[in-house]
């Protein structure tokens, strides 16, 4: 079974995101890994790229495939985790703690636009896992 995280935010496309104020903190939801299988790659945007929701924003390769990342919410990288990019497979082993990148929020009415636990679960229901 997957595990969704109550106090987190999510996207149609398994990404997870944590608000912080202005700021939002981003990864691949347990879902993602799964369905990627072992992740062997992370490609994150450098500090200082300006992001677009719905956009893709780095890649995650797998045994299986290559997938792009998708901004959950537009913004400024401020930081990338540099652990993940040296060790993707913490993506699989412990996706929320695996975060790709956090950014600077720069517009908070996209916010509403994220799923909460619930309609992100009935994502997942339906996508047959």
């Amino acid at each position: 079974t997957t595990n969704i995280l109550d106090n987190l935010k999510y996207t149609k496309d398994h990404e997870w995101v944590a608000i912080e104020g202005e700021f939002f903190t981003m990864g691949l939801t347990d879902f993602a890994q799964n369905a990627l299988g072992d992740i062997v790659f992370v490609e994150c945007p450098a500090v200082g790229t300006k992001i677009q929701m719905g956009k893709a924003l780095g890649v995650v390769e797998s045994i299986k495939s290559v997938s792009d990342v998708f901004a959950p919410l537009s913004g400024e990288v401020v930081a990338i985790n540099n652990e993940v990019i040296n060790s993707p497979d913490l993506c699989n082993s412990d996706p929320y703690s695996a975060w790709m990148i956090k950014a600077k929020i720069s517009d908070s009415n996209e916010i509403s636009s994220l799923l909460d636990s619930k309609k992100y679960s009935a994502v997942c229901s339906s996508s047959g896992h």
